[in-house]
């Protein structure tokens, strides 16, 4: 069972519901040690007095706010634990949203949220069944780490989860990133919709760190003494030219198609432009012309005969 980084209560209304806060994900990444290249040796940090000259210790390090560089107000620990603010131990409930209508960009990092003893699990399934039933997230106030934050409150199978989000004026504008008007044709748009269906899946579960397998190959034969593994064979893409929309979005889901396992008579893409109706229509004309050929040579057979 994952570490307990934070206890206290859900304040929902009168309703307290005391939980258990873990960490929902973790970090599975390879770190690396600094290292001096002549010896081997450890490069370390230390934190030194830049009056002194003295290396510190943690409890020798305090926290201060720097209002000018040399006017500095130092702030405890205790200060802040004691500051009057109504989310110190409770994550309060403030409003209640669509699941749909948060935007993705605004959550940060997702938390667990367990029932903290017998008492908090009747509030704690009413809360969840009620979020679930009306398809509702609930924003919530907490303080965590000397910080007020933002936060999401929703439903994983069946277990309530806690999702930091980034305050209103911290997210950037993406306006000036944008580019500018853009000639899209509708053949175009419902390509790339196909292609959508096409690379649709409900299932993550088979997706994994390349990097990190082949990394940990690499160690691992640095360790035997063993040549390193040879680096796969990159595709050649030519990136140089103008690219052709249309001929990259059909190939593209041809290829999808494909990885699915499905017919090549499935797989087979079909031009999308419209036919145009004035073909059908010239047909009979280039009969009649035809014909009209054909009665003028019968003609000349016949005069030359006679």
């Amino acid at each position: 069972m994952p570490a307990t980084v934070w206890t206290g209560a859900i304040s929902f209304g009168l309703v307290t519901i005391p939980v258990r806060v873990s960490s929902a994900t973790e970090n599975r990444a390879i770190a690396f040690r600094q290292y001096h290249l002549e010896d081997m040796g450890r490069i370390r940090t230390r934190k030194i007095c830049e009056l002194d000259g003295e290396t510190l210790s943690q409890d020798e390090i305090g926290k201060g706010y720097e209002l000018t560089k040399d006017q500095v107000v130092p702030v405890t620990d205790e200060e802040l634990d004691q500051m009057p603010l109504p989310t110190a131990k409770a994550i309060e409930i403030v409003a209640f949203v669509d699941r749909e209508s948060i935007d993705p960009v605004r959550i940060a990092d997702s938390y667990y949220l367990s029932a903290d003893g017998a008492v908090a699990a009747k509030p704690y399934v009413l809360l969840r069944r009620a979020l679930e039933r009306n398809s509702k997230a609930a924003i919530a106030k907490f303080a965590w780490h000397n910080r007020e934050r933002l936060g999401l409150l929703s439903i994983r199978d069946d277990a309530l989860v806690l999702h930091s989000m980034k305050w209103p004026d911290e997210v950037r504008s993406p306006d000036e990133l944008a580019p500018g008007a853009v000639d899209l044709d509708e053949n175009e748009i419902k390509r790339a919709m196909e292609l959508m269906d096409s690379m649709t899946t409900d299932d993550l579960s088979g997706y994994r760190d390349h990097y990190r397998e082949a990394l940990e190959e690499v160690i691992e034969a640095k360790r035997e003494g063993e040549e390193l593994p040879k680096p796969a064979a990159k595709e050649d893409k030519d990136t140089g030219g103008v690219v052709d929309l249309m001929a990259a979005l059909n190939a593209s889901v041809q290829r999808a198609k494909e990885s699915r396992g499905e017919t090549n008579e499935d797989a087979t893409v079909h031009e999308m432009k419209p036919r145009k109706k004035t073909a059908a229509k010239k047909a009979p004309a280039k009969k009649a012309a035809a014909k009209k050929t054909t009665g003028k040579k019968a003609a000349g057979r016949k005069s030359r005969s006679a």
